[in-house]
């Protein structure tokens, strides 16, 4: 089979710790690293001995010189993705990008509109829609065992304090651009992302950080025939024990990025109850409450693998398969960008006082 050569530009906790991880594993059949781009000359050296046979530089331009580079991730700071890509895009090369997209809905749309003047492949590297776990979601929703969804929750919450870059507007972090295109992106997935998709709600606050970026999110999605999507993405939940929970006219479903719970009822094992005008009453005639005991059905599960292994396969296979087959991708540009336009329309809404 044939493999295509790799470029990565970064080597911090995404370019090293997820790409990187998963391009030296066995798992990748289908990808050389043939060049490392980091600044730091630590990193730069240990490139060398963790990529056998791997060029590094210092700066991304000087791959502009490299002959046969078929892919580009870009794991630098957020604030580079929309320009180092843009840049890249203009050179003729295929970009896989990480997330956050872009800073805002025009630089999302931008990337996209030069990808295709230029003939070339744009991707977000968005691994959560390829997780086992978002796929058992949307089988969950698909199978009507729920009846039909009234709210979905999507809560990416934890209890933990934060004082690097990630905490800092001049760096574009912060929750809903660092974390926040997770949850986000399975947010929409859940609305059909729906053209007609609004924030009908949002807030963000700093509550445990050091810097002046949000570490607290709230935000709620409506769209029209759909159900409205309760989504949180902050530090100050001790006990949030799911990250998805969906629920309908039948049941409910919870699951983490590793198990799922599930509790519903069938109508056809339960009695009809017509509306009763009058007051409920007992055999004796006195005051109860209305209530019964459903039968129920129960289901609990784990899923093989995460967004971090089996996401991340999925992600480089999906554009293998399209540079070298032509096939259609799952995951496109094109979420990514509405990811991008619900950030930039609650940070709108949400001004934050600029302290760095």
């Amino acid at each position: 089979m044939k493999k295509l050569n790799l470029a990565i530009i970064g080597q911090g906790r995404s370019g090293r710790d997820i790409h990187g991880k998963f391009l030296k594993s066995e798992d990748n059949t289908l990808y050389n690293v043939v060049a490392i781009v980091e600044a730091d000359a630590q990193r730069r050296q240990r490139a060398l001995e963790e990529y056998p046979g791997c060029k590094v530089y210092s700066d991304y331009t000087e791959l502009f010189d490299v002959e046969g580079i078929d892919l580009v991730t870009n794991a630098t700071y957020s604030e580079m993705h929309y320009p180092i890509t843009k840049d890249l895009l203009e050179h003729g090369f295929n970009v896989l990008t990480e997330k956050p997209f872009a800073r805002n809905y025009y630089e999302a749309c931008d990337l996209i509109k030069t990808a295709e003047e230029k003939g070339v492949l744009l991707q977000a590297f968005q691994q959560t829609f390829a997780a086992p776990f978002h796929d058992f979601n949307k089988e969950v929703i698909k199978s009507g065992k729920l009846g039909e969804i009234k709210q979905v929750s999507v809560f990416y919450n934890g209890f933990a304090r934060r004082w690097d870059w990630q905490t800092l507007q001049c760096r574009m972090a912060g929750n809903v651009y660092n974390t926040g295109p997770h949850p986000i992106g399975l947010a929409l997935d859940f609305l059909d992302f729906s053209d007609d998709t609004r924030v009908a709600f949002s807030k963000l606050d700093r509550a445990m950080n050091s810097g002046d970026a949000e570490d607290y999110a709230k935000i709620i999605l409506t769209a029209p025939g759909k159900p409205v999507v309760d989504l949180e993405i902050n530090n100050t939940d001790a006990f949030c024990d799911f990250n998805v929970k969906i629920q309908g006219s039948r049941g409910t479903y919870k699951a983490t990025p590793t198990k799922y719970q599930m509790k519903y009822f069938v109508d056809a094992e339960n009695e009809p109850r017509p509306v009763q005008k009058d007051f409920l009453k007992d055999a004796n005639g006195y005051p109860i409450y209305c209530s019964e005991k459903l039968v129920t059905h129960e289901e609990e599960g784990t899923f093989n693998g995460t967004a971090f292994d089996v996401g991340t396969r999925r992600i480089y296979e999906m554009i293998y398969n399209k540079l070298v087959k032509g096939e259609e991708m799952a995951v496109t540009a094109e979420m990514a960008a509405k990811i991008t336009n619900v950030i930039e329309t609650v940070h709108a809404q949400n001004p934050m006082p600029i302290k760095f």
